[in-house]
C-alpha cells in the first residue's frame, strides 16, 4: 500500500496521511485478493457513446451500446411526454423478457421503465419502444458489481479532547474547534459552512461564525458521515444540503443527499437510483425539482488491457439526473462510456481492489443543460453535451482539448466551476504523490478561438505554505472574492481578487473537511432553547447555562427562576456571546428557565423550565468539563 501524507511545508506538520490515501488515492489496495479466475471484459473499445436516439429528441439511459449499466437500472426516456412513450418491449438474453412498470417524470418530459425484476449481470438487454409513433431500438450490456457491503468504513478513532468544544446544556456535542488566524475583513460573505470527517472526532455539518463562534452542529451517530454542507434553493426557499452516508476505505461515499429548512427540518430526501446508492462529492439542486449527484459503482474487470489485474476491478463513476419528487432517474451518464482507463494517472489495480480511475469530485450544470465536472484521477475537467453526454471539451490530463499556459495544468483537483462562459476556478490539489508545491485555487480564462488555457490568478496560503492531499474547493464569492477550504488540510482562507487574505481559519489539523463554503444565514430552530441550573460549590448560589443551537437572532438571554415551576420570574438578563452562555444567581432557586431574545428585547424561543442540580451532581454529568 501506498503511503502519503498532508504536508504543511515550512512548518513540518504531518496529519492523517490514511486519510489522503482514502480521499485522494485512487490506487489504494485495501482486503484485495488474487484468483486464478479472469473478470468480465469491461473496457470498452470505444468511448465514443451518446445517449441521443437517432432521429428523435429523447435520450436514453442506459446509453445505447453502452456496458455500464447495474442490473437494477431502470430505463430512462427523456425528452418527451411519457403518454408519447408507448410499446416498451425488454428483453434479457439470459433473463428473457421483464414485465415492469413505466412511470412519468413530474416534469412533464419523460418516463421511466422500472422491471420487476433485476437484470443478470453479464447479459445483453434488448430495448425497443415506439416515441411519438416512431419505432425505436437499442440495447446495452449489464455490469458485474463489486460487493461493498463488507468493505470497511474510514476509520473514526476519538478526537483529543483539546480539539473540541463541550457544553453543560448540550453533553452529546463534541463540536470542532475553530480558530480564527485571520480576522474577517469581508463580513458581508456571512457565516463559515463546513463538516467534520472522515477522521477523528464527532461527525456532522458545521456553522461557525467568523470568529469561530459555533452556530450549528447536527452531530451523527454512529457509523454515519456527514460531507458538502451547502446553502441552495429548493422551491423558492433557501436550505441546507449535504451528504449523509458510509464513507467506504476505497474513498468514495455511499448514502443520501438531506434538504433542510431555516427551522433546521429535514424537507427532503434524495437517494442514488439504479442499483447505485448516493455518494459524498457532489449534490446540485435545480429548478423544477430536478437534482443532480455523484455515483461510485465498483465493478468486476479484465485490466490486463491496462497492465492491471485480470481478476481486477474498476469504480466507474456515474452521474444521475433525479427528479427530486418522484426519485425517478431521469438520466445516468457513466465514466466508462466516455473516458478511457487509459486517461488515468493512476496505475490499475494489480488485485481485486476497485481500481479509482476516475474519481469524479464535482458537477457545475450550466444554462443550457450541460455539465462541467472534475476527475481527480485524470487531471482533467471535461464539458459534457446536454442530453447526448458527449464529452465537448477537455481541460488538462493526457487529452486536453486546451493548450495548457504557464501555471494552468492541474494535479489531483477538485471542484471546477465555470465563470461565465470562457472562465473556470479549481482547487488544485497538487498532491497524492506531491507534484505541486503547494495547494492553490485557480482562476483559468478559456480562448476557444485558439483553444489556449491562461492562468488569470492563483490563489496560495502565504504562511504557512499549505499541500492538501485529498479533498478541497473554491468558492466565487461576491466582488470577485475567492473562498478556499483545503479539505484534508482543514484550513479555510477567503482571498480579495489581488491576493489578499481577507479571512483565515483552520478547525484541528488532524481532522478534515470536504469542503467549506460562506454564505449569510438566518435560522430560527423548530426545536426550543436548552438551559441547565446548578448550585454553585457552596451550595447557597445558582449557575445557569443556555443555548439554543442553530439560532442565529439571539442577542441576549432572560434568566427566570423561583422555588418552583408555577413561581418562576426574571433574575438577570446576560448578553449572548458564544454558543452557550452563563451566569450565577446570588440565591439558591430550585428551577429555572430561559427566553431567547433579540436585539429588540423580543422573544424568540423559551426553554422548558428545568430542576436545578447540586454542584458535585454537575461536575460528573457527561459534558460538563469545558
Amino acid at each position: 500500500m501506498r503511503r502519503y501524507v498532508l504536508i504543511i511545508l515550512g512548518v513540518a506538520v504531518l496529519v492523517w496521511g490514511v486519510l489522503a490515501i482514502v480521499l485522494g488515492s485512487a490506487s489504494l489496495k485495501i482486503g484485495g485478493s488474487s484468483s486464478a479466475s479472469a473478470s468480465p471484459a469491461c473496457l470498452p473499445s470505444t468511448v465514443e457513446h451518446s445517449a441521443s436516439l437517432a432521429g428523435t429528441a429523447v435520450n436514453v439511459s442506459p446509453a445505447p451500446e453502452t456496458d455500464s449499466a447495474n442490473p437494477h437500472t431502470q430505463i430512462s426516456f427523456l425528452g418527451a411526454p411519457a403518454s408519447a412513450i408507448t410499446s416498451i418491449s425488454v428483453r434479457g438474453a439470459r433473463s428473457g423478457p421483464h414485465a415492469g412498470s413505466v412511470r412519468g417524470y413530474s416534469q412533464g418530459d419523460g418516463a421511466s421503465f422500472l422491471p420487476n425484476a433485476p437484470f443478470v449481470p453479464g447479459e445483453r438487454v434488448s430495448v425497443s419502444a415506439t416515441i411519438a409513433g416512431k419505432p425505436v431500438s437499442f440495447g446495452f450490456l449489464v455490469d458485474t458489481p463489486y460487493p461493498t457491503a463488507a468493505s470497511p468504513d474510514f476509520h473514526n478513532p476519538p478526537a483529543a479532547p483539546a480539539d473540541y468544544q463541550s457544553f453543560y446544556t448540550r453533553p452529546d456535542l463534541r463540536a470542532p474547534i475553530l480558530t480564527v488566524t485571520g480576522a474577517d475583513r469581508d463580513p458581508a460573505a456571512g457565516d463559515i459552512f463546513t463538516t467534520n470527517g472522515p477522521g477523528p472526532g464527532q461527525y456532522g455539518p458545521l456553522i461557525y461564525t467568523p470568529k469561530g463562534r459555533l452556530v450549528w452542529f447536527g452531530e451523527l451517530l454512529g457509523a454515519q458521515t456527514a460531507e458538502d454542507l451547502n446553502v441552495q434553493s429548493y422551491e423558492g426557499q433557501r436550505v441546507l444540503t449535504w451528504w449523509e452516508g458510509r464513507v467506504l476505505q476505497y474513498g468514495f461515499g455511499q448514502g443520501q443527499d438531506l434538504v433542510m429548512n431555516d427551522r433546521y427540518q429535514v424537507i427532503k430526501r434524495i437517494h442514488g437510483g439504479n442499483g447505485l446508492r448516493a455518494d459524498l462529492h457532489e449534490f446540485q439542486i435545480r429548478p423544477h425539482g430536478i437534482s443532480y449527484n455523484t455515483a461510485f459503482n465498483p465493478i468486476r474487470c479484465d485490466l490486463s488491457r491496462v497492465q492491471g489485474a485480470r481478476d481486477g476491478t474498476i469504480t466507474d463513476t456515474a452521474i444521475q439526473q433525479i427528479d427530486m419528487n418522484t426519485g425517478l432517474v431521469r438520466s445516468e451518464w457513466h465514466s466508462l462510456d466516455h473516458v478511457a482507463a487509459g486517461e488515468s494517472e493512476v496505475e490499475a489495480s494489480r488485485d481485486s481492489t476497485p481500481w479509482d480511475y476516475f474519481h469524479i469530485n464535482s458537477i457545475d450544470p450550466q444554462p443550457n443543460g450541460d455539465l462541467v465536472i472534475s476527475a481527480r484521477s485524470t487531471w482533467a475537467s471535461y464539458r459534457l453535451q446536454a442530453g447526448s453526454g458527449r464529452i465537448l471539451w477537455r481541460l488538462g490530463g493526457r487529452k486536453s482539448s486546451f493548450k495548457m499556459g504557464p501555471g494552468t495544468q492541474t494535479a489531483w483537483q477538485h471542484d471546477a466551476r465555470m465563470l461565465g462562459d470562457a472562465e473556470i476556478t479549481l482547487f488544485d490539489d497538487g498532491a497524492n504523490p506531491p507534484v505541486h508545491k503547494q495547494s492553490r485555487g485557480l482562476r483559468i480564462a478559456l480562448d476557444f478561438t485558439k483553444m489556449q488555457a491562461r492562468l488569470l490568478a492563483s490563489y496560495v496560503h502565504p504562511d504557512p505554505p499549505l499541500l492538501s492531499a485529498s479533498q478541497g474547493n473554491m468558492q466565487t464569492l461576491g466582488g470577485g472574492n475567492s473562498l478556499i477550504g483545503y479539505g484534508g488540510l482543514p484550513a479555510i482562507t477567503e482571498f480579495a481578487p489581488d491576493g489578499t487574505v481577507l479571512f483565515d481559519a483552520h478547525t484541528p489539523y488532524d481532522m478534515s473537511f470536504y469542503r467549506a463554503f460562506r454564505y449569510p444565514w438566518s435560522a430560527l430552530p423548530a426545536t426550543p432553547p436548552v438551559v441547565f441550573a446548578s448550585e454553585n460549590d457552596t451550595g447557597e448560589e445558582t449557575i445557569v447555562h443556555a443555548s439554543w443551537n442553530g439560532a442565529t437572532g439571539v442577542a441576549a438571554w432572560r434568566v427566570l427562576a423561583g422555588k418552583s415551576e408555577a413561581a418562576l420570574s426574571t433574575q438577570a438578563t446576560i448578553p449572548a456571546l458564544d454558543f452557550e452562555s452563563d451566569t450565577i444567581l446570588p440565591v439558591k432557586y430550585a428551577y429555572a428557565k430561559v427566553q431567547a431574545l433579540d436585539r429588540g428585547g423580543r422573544v424568540l424561543g423559551s426553554s422548558a423550565a428545568v430542576k436545578t442540580i447540586g454542584f458535585y451532581a454537575s461536575l460528573t454529568r457527561p459534558g460538563a468539563a469545558k
